[in-house]
């Protein structure tokens, strides 16, 4: 399949700068995969379109404020993205970085609250290794003054409510550089309201990198390669998804990024594995999919990976024909944005 059969137009307004004011107050468009039929409710409604007995999977990673803004000892500008934690002991990350020149091995970066850094290697992609340092515990410095890293489409710079609002009341594992955005519709009360209509809750985390934003640059996608993210199961998650599994009852996908998770992570009986690991699946139209038999969505990037993973799930005309709906009734559009149930 070509790149250009996952395109549609979006009018620039319908891309949400900001969350609304409450979470649970934005739109669901429902969709039945079996009838191709489509329904506009509001998020509020989903606990009674559920069934008693579905399983939701959820993913509670947690989204670092990893973007540090920080300057050269010769007053050049530099902005630093975290991407991925490799040594703890001696505070070593994978990070992108944004210069007027390319940083050297052995450039010394300042950064607010006492935090320097200093490049010590030149990785692939032109990512590098950098070596922080704090009088205090990184994370919480971290956590005093980095900045949430938005998405390139919210065309604003972050506030103080992103660090509420840009992250799940759930989240619990930290280590992503973006949203699982489809959980930012829940509150604790949308989880009350599936607890009393019998509907089981558990989570796994993937860690989400900045490969979700990545444009594709391959017209193929068979060509395209998915960026590595990692993920953890634990066990006594996978034996409740396996249970309700081989039980006949739904599971309930909250996000692509858990449906990439357990579609990865499944053997060759069809079982989930417990632990952890490191997944690139990239899900496009011909994946059978053997875990998710539902999946709730927020709307996706045209020509994403994100996109053409629910065209899989769903079918490509389907969606798309979806997609110009939501466009047509002013939907509002990725992270912040609405979301749709696909059964």
């Amino acid at each position: 399949m070509q790149l250009n059969d996952f395109d549609f137009e979006l009018p620039h307004e319908l891309v949400a700068q900001r969350p609304l004011e409450t979470r649970s107050s934005s739109r669901l468009m429902h969709l039945s995969r079996g009838s191709q039929a489509v329904w506009h409710r509001q998020f509020d409604e989903l606990p009674d379109l559920l069934r008693e007995g579905d399983l939701l999977v959820r993913n509670e990673t947690r989204v670092l404020p990893a973007r540090l803004l920080g300057s050269k000892q010769s007053g050049g500008q530099v902005e630093v993205l975290l991407l991925r934690e490799l040594d703890a002991e001696k505070n070593v990350w994978r990070c992108m970085t944004r210069s007027s020149r390319p940083l050297k091995v052995g450039t010394l970066v300042d950064f607010p609250a006492e935090i320097n850094g200093e490049i010590v290697e030149i990785i692939e992609d032109g990512q590098r290794l950098i070596r922080f340092s704090s009088p205090g515990p990184f994370h919480e410095k971290l956590e005093q003054v980095g900045h949430m890293p938005l998405p390139p489409y919210i065309r604003r710079d972050d506030q103080p409510f992103d660090k509420d609002r840009y992250q799940t009341v759930y989240a619990n594992n930290p280590g992503a550089v973006a949203a699982p955005t489809a959980g930012l519709h829940f509150t604790e009360e949308t989880f009350t309201a599936l607890s009393e209509r019998n509907i089981e809750v558990c989570g796994v985390t993937l860690h989400v990198g900045p490969g979700t934003f990545q444009p594709v640059r391959t017209d193929n996608l068979q060509e395209h390669q998915m960026h590595s993210e990692v993920y953890d199961i634990p066990l006594t998650a996978a034996e409740r998804i396996n249970k309700a599994h081989t039980e006949g009852r739904r599971i309930i996908a909250l996000g692509t990024t858990v449906t990439r998770t357990l579609e990865h992570a499944i053997d060759e009986d069809g079982l989930l594995c417990a632990g952890q690991g490191e997944t690139k699946l990239f899900i496009k139209p011909g994946h059978r999919f053997r875990m998710v038999d539902a999946m709730i969505t927020n709307f996706h990037l045209p020509k994403s990976t994100l996109l053409v993973l629910v065209s899989a799930f769903a079918g490509r005309d389907f969606i798309l024909q979806a997609y110009q709906e939501a466009v047509a009734k002013g939907y509002r559009f990725f992270s912040y944005g609405d979301c749709m149930l696909i059964e």
